[in-house]
């Protein structure tokens, strides 16, 4: 609410601008008037501009703070399962034991896709990039529920919802199948989500796939620690698509382009990047080294965050899941040894201390992702998957609130002025 008001002096004219404050965080100044009066504001990348208006998540980069619906990650990551996260972020409260066990229902009920989608993907290539073979599958599902996409209805959009978070395991774990040679997968209705999707992905018909208890917790962790990190650049991407009326899969698919930039959703994906590069543990100090050179252009992937100015909250929990898979599979590989020296000197030497460059959730998670057997080209489907929740839910809110108008930003124009058109024949 406006609480306060900020006077903007332009020469002589004085604009007056409210000061709206929300729960938390920092006020922000209303310039929608500012058009008007002959005024933008200027905001590359939009660092310091409020696009939306939201309940779901709150972050404080400054004090390492992420709270989903007023909850600590900390604690739904400890002590909630990726569903009942999934239940919160599209309803707004946790659920109650009975909404729990029906909403579970519905989403194990629904991760089967048509048989038809198989066809979509033979028209790719064999080794296609999976983060291509999801973006197109993702928005060819419209093509199946176009009956179903009345988006300013409510019941509509939660389906729609629904059908988004049970089918997206199935569709990443067909983009892996579909890449290695091998049979799709169906999903089975008996087991957990994370266990399930684990399935899909590495059981063939000539043998089950069955993963220890600790594997499925890490990667039940691993979507809930993704489900959702407020205004990013896809969740903005998936806002902006659906501020034009756009239907929900179409948008889901935006998010997901909009995640395979390297900047955002392939930070897991470089990390393992840069372990390859490092290749041993006797060669960490001279990468360290080089980290520490300002002229040189090596940067420690995996270490510090775009937002975090502390301590990334979802790598406390991250971490604890990170060594307990690996002493579970006791796993021999360099590369693992080398993440786990560059953790040790990270939290130990000085200069990462100052910097605040300790290990993020994307260093942990790409760690266990290798533990596992997942190849980092899948890293960033698995990373949508679990992002899907979160992208839908700010599409759900963005269309319940009145008044919703289609995304325009402006722009500082540097071009030429107006000029004469020479025709071609002249």
């Amino acid at each position: 609410m406006a609480d306060q008001k900020a006077i903007l002096k332009v020469g002589d004219k004085e604009i007056e601008l409210p000061i709206l404050s929300g729960t938390a965080g920092h006020d922000v100044i209303d310039v929608r008037s500012l058009g008007a009066n002959g005024y933008f504001t200027f905001d590359p990348g939009f660092m310091a501009t409020g696009s939306c208006e939201s309940s779901i998540t709150y972050i404080d980069g400054e004090k390492g703070i992420l709270l989903h619906r007023g909850y600590s990650i900390e604690d739904l990551a400890r002590d909630a399962g990726y569903l009942e996260v999934c239940y919160m972020l599209l309803h707004g409260e946790a659920p109650t034991a009975e909404q729990y066990a029906q909403f579970k229902n519905t989403i194990t009920r629904h991760t089967m896709v048509h048989d038809q989608v198989n066809n979509f993907f033979r028209g790719f290539r064999r080794d296609a990039h999976p983060m291509a073979m999801l973006c197109g599958t993702v928005g060819a599902m419209s093509s199946f529920y176009h009956d179903d996409l009345d988006i300013s209805d409510p019941e509509q959009r939660l389906r729609s919802a629904y059908r988004l978070v049970a089918k997206m395991p199935t569709l990443v774990a067909m983009c892996y199948k579909y890449n290695i040679g091998q049979p799709f997968v169906y999903p089975r209705n008996d087991r957990s989500f994370a266990a399930n999707f684990l399935n899909m992905m590495f059981s063939v018909p000539a043998e089950e796939y069955n993963a220890s208890e600790a594997v499925v917790r890490a990667m039940d962790r691993i979507f809930t620690l993704h489900a959702d990190h407020e205004q990013n650049a896809s969740t903005s991407t998936v806002r902006l698509a659906g501020s034009s009326g756009a239907n929900p899969y179409a948008c889901i698919a935006a998010g997901v382009a909009s995640l395979w930039g390297p900047a955002h959703g392939g930070a897991n994906e470089a990390c393992l990047n840069m372990l390859e590069e490092i290749g041993s543990v006797d060669r960490i100090p001279e990468f360290i080294e080089r980290a520490k050179d300002k002229n040189d252009p090596f940067r420690l992937m995996g270490f510090g965050h775009r937002v975090y100015k502390n301590y990334d909250p979802r790598a406390t929990v991250m971490r604890e899941s990170c060594h307990e898979v690996l002493a579970e599979l006791n796993i021999q590989d360099p590369l693992l040894d080398v993440a786990m020296e560059l953790e040790r000197i990270a939290l130990s030497d000085p200069y990462f201390k100052d910097k605040k460059l300790f290990p993020n959730v994307d260093f942990y998670s790409g760690i266990i992702l290798k533990a596992i057997g997942i190849p980092t080209n899948m890293f960033t489907c698995i990373f949508a998957l679990a992002r899907t929740v979160g992208w839908i839910s700010h599409w759900h809110e963005m269309l319940s609130q009145p008044g919703q108008k289609i995304g325009r930003p402006r722009q500082l124009y540097t071009g030429h002025d107006a000029r004469k058109y020479q025709p071609l024949k002249k």
